[in-house]
């Protein structure tokens, strides 16, 4: 091939770079070579960055001209960039060319699209949302495998060297790239309107003490209805000492005064709950007002209503605090103490 690569370089130029651009993406498959390598390849080849988002399973890389990973945007890529579908389902890659492109970029991109739907078919399935993988999935989250084991599942998995576990409510499990949560801060390993908790990004040596993170963080979700308002996705970086409570507080654990006050105030108006989490996030009850989409004097009455039922002062910080508390209580009493093993809460 090489023999052949140089006395077509001597005839034709642009066929030389072709042949070179299939031999190398060939030859990074012949090796076992994963979605980072292959979009590393189009990047080193192009000599600018490239990227390849595929939202559907949560993979989202780019890999600039130095060969070094980056973050991803969520604007969509310049139409004028040179582009490919990845596979069969919603997936691209690109070049980020500035300027006319090269008449190799075409074959560049094609190539490494085509290499990239191979691995992700061989790893993922041909679905695009039949693959998270579950033994390698498995075996990363599992404290006790072994560190090389734990390493090729990565590998599988594709996985950033920083990754995060999540755990979903009914007991599934996913991984996925640091690089997968978008700058909104959305995970694309969840599912549209499913309850999950988000581990901490860690090495992927210590990915059993991000799906213990992400696991407790479940814990703290609601369904976000009128009966169990609330949260349907956090972060357990965001939960701060809420994961102590979370990690002891459970179904048997006696209720205080004021989780008992909280359900009781719970069954005198349908509005009664909805009402309270909203007031317990607000900074201000004019912002309570505007979330709730009623008349600030209607907040009001209904505060005086709550205050009343409550036997505590809503109007002010501590107040507002002591709700907030009183609610992540209530929570955590209807969820079990394994959420992974269980649907949402009855």
């Amino acid at each position: 091939m090489k023999d052949l690569t140089v006395r077509l370089d001597a005839l034709d130029p642009q066929a030389g770079a072709a042949l070179r651009v299939i031999s190398y993406f060939d030859d990074l498959l012949s090796h076992g070579a994963g979605v980072q390598a292959i979009v590393r390849g189009a990047a080193v080849l192009s000599a600018g960055a490239a990227a390849l988002v595929d939202n559907d399973r949560g993979i989202r890389v780019r890999i600039d001209r130095t060969g070094r990973g980056g973050s991803l945007s969520d604007d969509d890529p310049d139409p004028a960039w040179p582009s490919a579908p990845v596979g069969p389902g919603n997936a691209v890659l690109w070049l980020e060319r500035a300027g006319p492109a090269r008449p190799v970029d075409d074959m560049i991109v094609e190539r490494a699209a085509s290499a990239a739907a191979a691995v992700l078919e061989r790893v993922y399935g041909r679905g695009p949302n039949s693959g998270h993988d579950p033994a390698s999935v498995e075996v990363l989250l599992d404290p006790a495998a072994p560190a090389g084991a734990r390493s090729a599942a990565a590998r599988r998995l594709g996985l950033d060297k920083h990754s995060r576990a999540v755990a979903l409510a009914g007991g599934d499990a996913r991984v996925e790239p640091a690089s997968g949560t978008s700058s909104a801060g959305h995970s694309h390993a969840i599912p549209d309107g499913a309850r999950a908790g988000i581990g901490p990004a860690v090495p992927v040596e210590e990915l059993p003490a991000s799906w213990e993170a992400a696991r407790l963080a479940l814990r703290l979700t609601a369904e976000g209805t009128p009966a169990d308002p609330g949260p349907r996705i956090v972060h357990a970086e965001d939960a701060g000492g809420l994961i102590v409570l979370a990690r002891t507080v459970g179904p048997d654990t006696p209720k205080i005064a004021d989780v008992i006050a909280v359900e009781t105030a719970s069954q005198t108006a349908p509005w009664m709950l909805t009402t309270l989490d909203t007031l317990a996030g607000a900074t201000s009850l004019r912002a309570a007002a505007t979330a709730l989409h009623v008349h600030h004097s209607t907040l009001q009455e209904r505060l005086t209503h709550a205050e009343h039922l409550l036997g505590w002062s809503l109007g002010d910080t501590p107040g507002r605090f002591r709700l907030h508390l009183a609610l992540t209580l209530r929570r955590l009493h209807r969820a079990p103490l394994d959420p992974t093993v269980t649907g949402d809460p009855a």
